[in-house]
């Protein structure tokens, strides 16, 4: 597995899978699934510092796209924070890809990007993703009632967190 960050050339292959794992995906996340679509998302991921994407890829098949790991809302100064959105496509979901992704990107931004916390909401009944952030240390940290406006309507969120290492720890 490896991490890349995205590119406009990457949008045959990105909106393919997503079309072909919208069951997978369904009722928790729309990844874009037109070129047109992937242009306007991977544009803003690509073009504002308060966003940082990467493509999660599969090395032993020549790269292809598995998933994809995205920090949003980074805020700097005292809070050094961000949010997570995360997804597998549903020909590599239960392979531990995204896990060793997130891994990885958790260090990117402790490390490089010197952020101290990072956020995960997650609708409560999306046991996977709960899994995912429990397996790379995150912590419940409360619930929010309808919290993000999905698929039509106000969704309830746990709120998940990690924060950095102490210096020295």
């Amino acid at each position: 597995m490896g991490l890349r960050p995205f590119s406009a050339a990457d949008a045959e292959e990105f909106t393919a899978r997503a079309r072909e794992s919208r069951e997978l995906h369904r009722p928790w996340l729309f990844p874009p699934c037109t070129p047109e679509a992937y242009a306007a998302y991977a544009g803003v991921l690509l073009g504002e510092s308060t966003r940082a994407g990467f493509l999660v890829c599969e090395r032993a098949e020549g790269g292809r796209i598995a998933g994809f790991v995205n920090i949003n809302n980074i805020v700097r100064g005292a809070f050094r924070s961000g949010a997570l959105g995360y997804g597998a496509f549903a020909h590599a979901a239960g392979r531990g890809l995204l896990t060793e992704a997130l891994g990885l990107v958790v260090a990117h931004a402790f490390g490089p990007l010197e952020l101290h916390r990072l956020e995960a909401n997650i609708q409560p009944g999306n046991a996977a993703s709960r899994a995912l952030v429990r397996r790379a240390g995150f912590r419940l940290e409360g619930f929010s009632p309808a919290m993000l406006f999905i698929d039509g309507a106000w969704r309830d969120h746990e709120r998940w967190a990690i924060t950095a290492p102490e210096p020295g720890a």
